[in-house]
């Protein structure tokens, strides 16, 4: 593969690269390219992969782009050559004849090639050290403080890539007048240098806040039970007392108001030390972003389209799965309501066979026994998952071609976009439906006429594939409205009843109301074409009128029933929406527990929510480890890879590139 293969690769579009550009994970490919031949060949990439799986591969990594001679040693000369190649051009002054540099490398005059070990343990200090000589540039006569431009400036362009934009914007509450006296403008060394301590220990200052704040009512802790949780989870002082005092500082500058410099949280830690945190609002937005321009794009890039309905297609998955479970409960309404809308208006000498639906309920009971009630169950759940997979891509996917940049999408596409939806679904559906309703009504015929009962295989390949899409006029008719008032419904119910949104989040019961507050006035509505369906798909008994087409079966009914038949069944359609709810709930709770997916880890409140920055699905391994690298080298500089690495029309070549 050439340097536009490796980049694609190793840093998937679909990666945030608001901190690390895109750009700089070219300069790995000088890694994987061991021959230096200006391709990666599949033995290379094997070798750059296994690589990648060691577990201090960000160090080996860097040793390998230094050795640029592979003697197994990083000369001096050419990692200050490589060094200068990379580096901005507004760097932090670094002195590479300070004695600091002598310790590792030699004196000037007498520099030693640096081994695997000694590279690794320099670099692990190089941060320090820039931090150390950046600050003794700003402060030549030895104050022991710098003003506060010169100190952001410094913490921006030596660690930038290891904090969040939160706390970039509010380095100044550092400055502290109980430590600098009067001066509130100026900040002592000792500051710099305990905030970079905490930068350093960040991973696991956050696994502390996770450890301390475990059983705390509220999820806070104050600096007396925190350092109780590092004193008991690690050996020695982990912080010191200024290191603790800066920690919660910028910790405190949470959006919450019960949060204050005397407290800590995990999420109010990582929104400072995360450097890819977001606040709700953004994490929403990136969110709703990446789904609109996927669907734009889902000709073009069906991978990536894909990949964002995922979660999606889990969630409705589970709950397809959970419908199922549902509809299993409720399905002698169903079937109930299937018996009631085949039945065909009484001739003089013939009575009806149900006076109702609950005397129909017991008639089922009596001559076909309680399984009778459960006749075409099979077929209906095999088409719940399908049904709902088909439903949601196809609506999401005309959402994002009709929605502005932000989103938002006009009532009218709404409608298109569930109507498209649910015509989508009928070249699935009808066939498993067709089977259902013939199962449901068999039992009566067989009563009747002493036919034989047939499975639903033979139904099917009695039928053929023309036979399975008798009727799928009338489902069309039946499910286009249905989705076109279901989907929008649905959606206004969340964000403007239950006011889903960035700040929100939707608990599972409130999601199960809406969809089901929705689905009464779409399944009422759409009666009269599911009536039609019903006769349609069900074979006329001996004597009874056989409809020959959707205005055939409408103008009959119509004549010989009168307008009221078009809602038989119509109050069990929406009525059976009541039980179902309840059972459908608890069964998506515990699925969304027993089956977490996968990078998300068990639920324990099942439902939509904004993704925190725990929540985050794991990259690829490939991406992460990479990634780790650059976080190394962008130690070295803050815009190690950019310039030197790829050339602006080399860099035009790669698709998606982020253009810097």
């Amino acid at each position: 593969m050439n340097i536009d293969d490796f980049v694609e690769a190793i840093a998937p579009q679909s990666e945030d690269y608001s901190k690390i550009s895109r750009n700089s994970y070219a300069v790995l490919f000088e890694v994987a390219d061991r021959k230096k031949t200006g391709k990666v060949t599949e033995a290379d990439w094997n070798a750059f992969v296994s690589l990648l799986g060691q577990p201090d591969a960000e160090y080996q990594i860097a040793f390998k782009l230094f050795d640029t001679q592979r003697q197994g040693a990083v000369n001096f000369d050419d990692f200050v050559k490589t060094y200068d190649e990379h580096k901005s051009e507004d760097a932090l002054p670094f002195d590479w004849t300070s004695k600091w540099v002598s310790l590792y490398a030699g004196k000037p005059d007498n520099r030693t090639p640096m081994s695997y070990p000694m590279f690794s343990q320099m670099l692990s200090g190089l941060l320090g050290e820039r931090v150390r000589q950046a600050f003794g540039h700003y402060d030549p006569n030895g104050t022991g403080f710098i003003d506060r431009l010169q100190f952001e400036e410094i913490i921006r362009k030596a660690a930038s890539h290891k904090l969040s934009d939160k706390l970039l914007n509010n380095l100044h509450v550092v400055c502290d007048a109980k430590v600098n006296g009067n001066d509130t403008n100026k900040i002592s060394y000792a500051q710099v240098r305990a905030l970079l301590n905490v930068i350093r220990h960040a991973d696991l200052i956050d696994k502390l806040t996770v450890v301390a704040t475990k059983n705390s009512p509220d999820g806070q802790v104050d600096r007396i039970q925190f350092m109780d949780a590092a004193s008991k989870n690690t050996k020695g002082s982990l912080l010191s007392p200024l290191e603790v005092d800066i920690l919660f500082k910028l910790s405190s500058l949470g959006d919450s108001p019960s949060l204050s410099s005397e407290k800590i949280s995990v999420e109010s830690f990582k929104q400072a030390f995360d450097p890819l945190w977001l606040s709700p609002e953004a994490r929403y937005a990136k969110s709703l972003g990446k789904k609109v321009d996927a669907a734009k794009n889902a000709l073009t890039s069906p991978h990536t389209f894909l990949g964002e309905v995922f979660e999606s297609v889990y969630n409705f998955s589970l709950g397809a799965m959970a419908g199922a479970f549902g509809a299993t409960v409720v399905y002698p309404i169903d079937m109930v309501k299937t018996r009631m809308q085949n039945q065909r208006a009484s001739t003089p000498g013939q009575q009806l066979l149900y006076k109702n639906s609950w005397d129909c309920f017991k008639k089922v009971i009596a001559r076909e026994g309680p399984r009778g009630l459960y006749s075409g169950l099979g077929p209906q759940l095999v088409g719940v998952a399908p049904e709902k997979a088909i439903k949601l891509t196809v609506n999401d996917l005309v959402r994002g071609k009709a929605a502005d940049k932000n989103g938002n999408i006009t009532l009218p596409w709404e409608i298109i976009a569930g109507g498209t939806a649910g015509a989508c679904q009928v070249v699935f559906t009808n066939p498993l439906e067709i089977v259902k309703i013939r199962l449901q009504i068999q039992g009566e015929v067989a009563k009747h006429t002493d036919a034989p009962k047939r499975s639903a295989i033979w139904i099917v390949r009695n039928l053929g594939l023309v036979g399975l899409y008798k009727g799928a006029s009338a489902c069309l008719l039946r499910d286009v409205p249905f989705s076109a008032i279901y989907f929008p419904t649905y959606a206004h119910l969340k964000k403007d009843y239950f006011g889903e949104g960035p700040n929100h989040k939707l608990p599972i019961w409130q999601l199960l109301v809406a969809g089901a507050v929705a689905g009464m006035p779409a399944a009422y509505l759409t009666t009269p074409c599911d009536v039609i369906k019903t006769r349609l798909q069900v074979e006329a008994r001996s004597g009874e009128t056989s409809y020959t087409g959707l205005r055939h079966a409408f103008s009959t009914i119509l004549r010989e029933e009168g307008p009221a038949a078009f809602f038989k069944g119509g109050a069990a359609r929406v009525l059976r929406s009541s039980p179902q709810f309840g059972c459908t709930l608890a069964a998506y709770e515990m699925l969304h527990n027993l089956l977490p997916l996968p990078g998300h880890g068990a639920s324990t409140e099942a439902g939509y929510k904004v993704p925190s920055s725990s929540d985050i699905p794991q990259s690829p391994v490939h991406h992460i480890r990479s990634r780790n690298a650059l976080k190394i080298l962008l130690d070295i500089d803050e815009n190690f890879g950019k310039p030197g690495t790829l050339t602006p029309e080399r860099a035009a070549l790669i698709p998606g590139l982020k253009k810097d």
